[in-house]
């Protein structure tokens, strides 16, 4: 078993044929360039007695306090079935390289379908473990027809409306974004999530241009209710983050928003469309939203969910220390505040 780094022309053959994650596509390096704290840092082959079995692009993250981690979004991508064996073979030989080659790292975090006792969760962040894929390989009527009555029956009624539209946005600019961004920070604030600043969604569309990054926009008489921004790679699909305000939901605006979206990707040959994430045991943070996406696909596929590897646990169990007191921290400041808005109100 070996792993070796490999150049962008020898990590395009390796996957050719397979739907490269968008993450784990060359392009993505672009945008990694230019979010602050963020760097592409190599790309490796995985091979089994000469055979190459996996490939793996990985981006340098640099934390507070100067700490260092590899994050390998959507990867590794398998060429062969990864068996619980596989997958935790490349993790001790991607570990034993990176204490050779940089040392400083403190941890990967990387996906993985079976659980190990090298891997911990994620000490941050949203991770799932099963996804809605909506399977365009087939005629608009088929994809029409395999959804969800509830599903067809919110697209009829949006369809009815005439005072919404659907178009494409791709291309637009700062000006035209921060009218979307609005809508953004009215549904974190519903949904309880903070949003990145707007920079970094404008970086990730003019970094990986219109042919990877595309906006579709649901408006009433000119206003926007909703919008999507989905990243397409090697005929695959994924609705990267998007927004809809409290208008969206009575007119169906979302439903319809995402028909358009599927319906424009079906046309021009891409064969899926990932609508990133639904709820389960395990990660039940995302269930509220399962519903939704299980009107365009019933079935619901199962995915490898992201882990975080140490390479140096000791050093790692200290970040996570660092972290759940600096949580506590904020919960206690944010508590003291409540009470006393609560005091000067009474």
């Amino acid at each position: 078993m070996s792993l070796r780094p490999v150049d962008d022309a020898t990590y395009r053959e390796l996957a050719a044929g397979l739907a490269l994650p968008i993450e784990q596509a060359p392009v993505w390096a672009a945008f990694d360039a230019v979010v602050a704290g963020r760097s592409h840092w190599g790309r490796l082959a995985y091979e089994e007695d000469g055979v190459p079995a996996a490939v793996v692009s990985l981006a340098e993250v640099r934390g507070p306090g100067g700490f260092r981690y590899l994050w390998a979004k959507n990867g590794p991508v398998w060429l062969v079935e990864p068996t619980a064996q596989r997958e935790a073979a490349l993790r001790r030989e991607l570990a034993a390289r990176l204490r050779q080659v940089d040392p400083r790292l403190v941890f990967v975090r990387l996906h993985a379908l079976h659980e190990a006792p090298d891997l911990r969760p994620v000490m941050q962040g949203i991770t799932y473990d099963r996804t809605v894929i909506v399977d365009l390989d087939r005629s608009e009527e088929d994809v029409f027809a395999a959804m969800k009555q509830q599903g067809r029956r919110a697209i009829r009624k949006a369809m009815k409306d005439e005072s919404l539209t659907v178009t494409e946005e791709t291309g637009l600019d700062e000006a035209a974004f921060a009218e979307l961004y609005e809508v953004f920070v009215e549904t974190g604030e519903r949904e309880g999530f903070g949003p990145h600043p707007a920079r970094r969604y404008l970086d990730m569309l003019t970094t990986l241009g219109p042919e990877h990054a595309r906006v579709f926009v649901t408006r009433r008489d000119g206003r926007v209710l909703a919008w999507a921004l989905v990243l397409v790679n090697d005929g695959a699909a994924l609705y990267s983050v998007g927004a809809s305000n409290a208008e969206a939901r009575s007119a169906y605006a979302a439903d319809l928003l995402h028909w358009h979206v599927m319906r424009t990707l079906l046309a021009e040959g891409v064969r899926s469309y990932d609508l990133a994430g639904a709820g389960s045991e395990r990660f039940p943070g995302l269930s509220g939203l399962t519903q939704f996406k299980t009107k365009f696909e019933k079935e619901i596929t199962e995915v490898a969910p992201a882990w975080d590897m140490p390479v140096h646990p000791l050093a790692y169990d200290a970040l996570v220390r660092a972290l759940g007191a600096k949580r506590w921290a904020t919960a206690q400041a944010r508590g003291l505040l409540s009470r006393v808005r609560g005091r000067r109100s009474a």
